[in-house]
């Protein structure tokens, strides 16, 4: 990595993505990442298709939660997907600034994004269980996409602040450590220290991510509390499937998360591959784990998708 002049700012970047691998890695690895792209396409949009076209899911709170979820989970992927993919095809391809924020930006709204629907998908879990003849009242529809839009908003603001500071630096290394616009790579390319920008990105991330599996697991925590007073088995076995789903894609998300984010100056192989993890396996694996194996939702599909055949 060699500083550039510090008279002429920087207006491009090079994602060195995964430098060590030879021509024949980089093709093996590009096959199989847009093999995972498009199988978190395909099952995503499964999910939305069969929300929205399906006339019984599209009044249940929990699939109307959950195809905000899929959604999400599509425009994360795409944010870093195919920057990624051609990176690795062609490496040493500049990215400008502006493309760099901006993909720094979005990849941020969606993470955060997505900690909201986690919190949200276990308070409409905790409502349903802990409280079911008040369910209907208190998750209608229409709070439910009160609740949906709350979470988008709330994704697109909360790292405003930190984006903006970062913008605003004068950086001296065209190189990045990482294969997306990543606060940690930013801030070391950085011509000096930057530590409003990274004390604001360490809070925000800190309260969004803890605030959020606090959240989560207080009210699985209640759950389980009232799981274990069902008075019969079946119950108990239907309440602990349906929360088992969920509590697997927060650990998947969460666990991967926290390792990256909570100190936004780490870099290096173990920062990529948490970030790798997250932002590529999850969000595959996630219609798998959450709604594909559900009987409504495969009945939802064999509907909307068979009955068009």
């Amino acid at each position: 990595m060699n500083p550039v002049n510090g008279t002429i700012p920087v207006t491009k970047f090079i994602l060195l993505g995964f430098p060590s691998l030879d021509r024949l890695s980089r093709n093996l690895i590009c096959a199989l990442f847009s093999s995972t792209y498009i199988g978190t396409l395909a099952g995503n949009l499964c999910i939305v298709w069969a929300v929205l076209r399906d006339l019984h899911l599209q009044r249940l709170p929990m699939y109307i939660l959950l195809g905000n979820f899929s959604w999400l989970e599509i425009c994360y992927v795409t944010t870093t997907m195919p920057r990624m993919l051609s990176d690795l095809m062609n490496p040493g391809v500049p990215i400008s600034f502006h493309a760099c924020i901006v993909q720094f930006y979005i990849f941020f709204c969606m993470g955060t994004t997505e900690c909201c629907f986690l919190a949200a998908m276990a308070l409409d879990r905790y409502l349903a269980i802990c409280h079911p003849l008040r369910y209907p009242t208190l998750m209608s529809p229409h709070r439910c996409w009160v609740l949906a839009a709350s979470c988008w908003v709330t994704g697109f603001l909360w790292f405003i602040i930190p984006v903006v500071l970062i913008s605003q630096l004068s950086f001296c290394i065209i190189t990045l450590d990482h294969f997306v616009c990543d606060p940690g790579p930013l801030l070391a390319s950085s011509c000096a220290p930057a530590p409003q920008a990274e004390l604001a990105t360490y809070v925000l991330s800190s309260l969004i991510i803890f605030g959020a599996a606090f959240f989560t697991l207080t009210s699985y925590g209640l759950i389980v509390r009232a799981v274990l007073r069902l008075p019969t088995e079946a119950g108990r076995k239907k309440a602990f499937s349906t929360c088992s789903s969920h509590l697997a894609v927060v650990s998947l998300f969460w666990g991967s998360g926290m390792v990256t984010y909570i100190s936004p100056s780490a870099a290096g192989g173990s920062g990529k591959m948490a970030t790798l993890f997250y932002a590529v396996a999850t969000p595959l694996l996630n219609p798998l784990i959450y709604s594909l194996r559900n009987k409504e939702m495969k009945d939802a599909l064999r509907r909307t998708l068979l009955g068009k055949l």
